[in-house]
């Protein structure tokens, strides 16, 4: 632990505690994952909301970027936002998000990650001091192993999930089955029509594209997205979606924008998630947007690294909804969750570099067909 942390943390443990009402209520969700994990934990949320008693209120604490999807809650789930960056680095910051879930008095507190920081999310967990807790065993973490396995005791219930490679929604069914007895197959990756948000008509035919990721490595060139304008049907059109800023971040996709059929979607998630359902074909690295189309039912096309076979994309059979189809290159070191250990090729994964072109523009000339 950082020793600003460590004193931040021992100070407060001394000092008298923020006062709170007597009696514990309430349920308190941890979901510390980014975007992509956020729209994935909306489908599953509702299984967990059986673990309030009547009367409780559900409460989900997300991660500051994540929160950006909150939207696709259901309206009744309360939303905390914490900003990690702060909690890590800013003691007065991390003192008083501590008190506030303190003074909250939660009857149960659940951390729905597999991946936990002893100094984060887990932290948060135990700054609730709440009678109940419960969470999945962490996934193994060489640098963190120690303190990990030091509170589990801290637990008052660790459920074993399975392996450690497995799909997050598989995981995530089965934890909620453990906890509430009420076991269920996993859901699709599929939105329920009541938390569809409302369809944007676009003026005509469009086809939706997400090139960029955090991960540099996991994008496709740009001269591929200029052969997918090109191939569109007449009267189609094409929009680049993203944050203004992945275009400074990425400036050899900007020559794109000169293309007559292409324009740039800036649009946040709340309201671009309107817009993909107008779409006739969402094609994306796999990332938040893809999630969030899959999720909506919009035909997607995901052109995939290999690193995150068998826990993120593919989904799990199961899971799996008709609208999606995944293209990735087999690889011996799939699964390697982008901790690649192999020279970049072209800027790129060497799983990302031997995508087929070719056979990328035939499944979007296959999946557009006969919607001109």
């Amino acid at each position: 632990m950082k020793l600003k942390r460590l004193i931040s943390d021992t100070l407060r443990r001394l000092r008298p505690r923020p006062g709170r009402p007597a009696g514990a209520s309430g349920v308190l969700l941890l979901s510390a994952g980014g975007l992509g994990d956020t729209v994935l934990f909306a489908l599953v949320l509702p299984r967990f909301l059986e673990l309030a008693r009547p009367g409780e209120t559900v409460t989900v604490l997300l991660r500051a970027d994540g929160a950006k999807m909150a939207f696709l809650f259901p309206p009744e789930v309360q939303v905390i936002k914490v900003d990690f960056g702060r909690l890590a680095k800013d003691p007065a910051y991390r003192g008083a998000t501590f008190d506030d879930l303190y003074r909250a008095h939660y009857r149960l507190v659940v951390s729905s990650d597999f991946k936990r920081h002893p100094d984060l999310d887990e932290a948060l967990a135990f700054a609730c001091e709440a009678p109940e807790s419960a969470a999945m065993r962490a996934r193994p973490w060489a640098k963190y192993q120690s303190r990990l396995d030091a509170n589990r005791r801290r637990w008052g219930r660790l459920v074993d999930s399975g392996p450690a490679l497995q799909d997050k929604v598989v995981r995530w069914s089965r934890f909620a089955s453990e906890l509430t007895g009420h076991v269920q197959p996993p859901p699709l990756v599929a939105l329920p029509p009541e938390r569809m948000p409302a369809r944007v008509e676009p003026p005509g035919p469009m086809v939706i594209v997400q090139p960029f990721s955090a991960v540099r490595e996991k994008q496709s060139p740009p001269e591929l997205y200029a052969r997918i304008a090109a191939a569109l049907p007449p009267g189609w059109s094409l929009r680049i979606a993203g944050h203004p800023g992945d275009l400074d971040k990425n400036p050899d996709y900007r020559p794109l924008l000169d293309l007559p059929n292409v324009s740039f979607e800036p649009a946040p998630f709340s309201e671009l998630a309107g817009i993909l359902r107008g779409a006739r074909l969402v094609v994306s690295v796999d990332t938040a947007c893809m999630h969030l189309a899959a999720a909506l039912g919009v035909p997607t096309l995901c052109l995939a690294s290999a690193g995150f076979v068998g826990e993120i994309v593919p989904y799990a059979d199961e899971v799996m909804p008709g609208n999606l189809r995944v293209l990735y290159q087999p690889m011996d070191c799939a699964g390697c969750l982008g901790d690649c250990r192999l020279k970049a090729v072209n800027s790129m994964f060497p799983c990302v570099a031997a995508l087929d072109s070719d056979a990328i523009l035939t499944d979007i000339a296959r999946m557009v067909e006969g919607g001109s």
